[in-house]
């Protein structure tokens, strides 16, 4: 979490570049357009929200649980602006959000990054347990 500039999407690609080299499932990009391309390694999936409609927490959880469904091999998931991806930046919704996305996470063992362009600290407590 961090103010535009701050070098949130650059330690995504280099996470993303990782996951790629070491993981030995599946990598999925969610991003909320196509600015990231050809920065992305071919190798890991890249999805662009916006084909796709995403605008709530809930219709995201879906999108998340269908992928998993439809590939039990992902290991890793990450999501780039969460709030540009959800069209809102209600902190309550957003720690309801991480904590679920927790819980799946431990449940099926993928390892999720997200990040969300937005002053840390306006992040909640509840939302603060989750960064890195």
């Amino acid at each position: 979490m961090g103010l535009k500039g701050s070098g949130k999407t650059k330690r995504l690609v280099e996470l993303v570049k990782k996951a790629v080299a070491e993981d030995k499932g599946s990598v999925y990009v969610i991003e909320k357009d196509r600015s990231l391309t050809y920065e992305i390694p071919y190798e890991a999936r890249l999805i662009f929200a916006s084909d796709y409609s995403i605008g709530t927490f809930e219709f995201l959880k879906g999108f998340i649980s269908g992928l998993h469904a439809g590939n039990y091999d992902v290991s890793t998931i990450f999501i780039d602006s969460l709030y540009k991806l959800v069209g809102t930046k209600d902190t309550a919704e957003t720690e309801k959000f991480l904590d679920w996305l927790s819980a799946f996470s431990e449940k099926e063992n993928i390892f999720f990054f997200i990040t969300i362009s937005e002053d840390v600290s306006n992040a909640t407590e509840g939302m603060k347990k989750y960064f890195e």
